[in-house]
């Protein structure tokens, strides 16, 4: 009787850990950002990765839904907020383990030449999960 009673104990035991879902935090990772000089203007292309985004499997696809706004912060510290606002869907046939995130913007020439920085706001959808990255870029010489 105390074998079994053991034994089942032991049985619950991996039961339970094995049945227990690893929560998955969203996390972005490598961004960076560049500013292009075109006379009159400036292109800035950012970019970053996103991980442990929720996903939803439908007729042996997978749908990951991401939407992000990227802020632009000034040599002065000033932020201009959502200067970019998307929403994306990453659909593939395979579980998605990461995914990027991009961006182009132009700033005309009232922005200052100097060192700025553009920071991703991102949320998954499907979770409500929210997380942030940023990365510098310097504008001029």
């Amino acid at each position: 009787m105390k074998a079994v009673v053991i034994i089942l104990s032991c049985l619950l035991v991996v039961l339970t850990a094995c049945s227990k879902k690893e929560e998955t935090k969203l996390t972005a990772f490598s961004s960076e950002a560049f500013a292009y000089d075109l006379g009159d203007s400036s292109e800035v292309d950012a970019t970053t990765q996103v991980k442990g985004f929720q996903q939803k499997e439908e007729n042996n696809t997978y749908l990951a839904t991401l939407s992000y706004d990227i802020d632009l912060v000034t040599p002065k510290g000033d932020t201009v907020k959502s200067l970019i606002s998307k929403i994306v869907d990453r659909r593939q046939r395979e579980k998605i383990s990461d995914t990027e995130l991009n961006a182009q913007f132009d700033l005309d020439s009232t922005y200052a030449k100097g060192n700025y920085k553009v920071v991703f706001r991102i949320k998954d959808v499907l979770s409500g999960n929210i997380t942030t990255a940023a990365a510098d870029f310097k504008l001029g010489d």
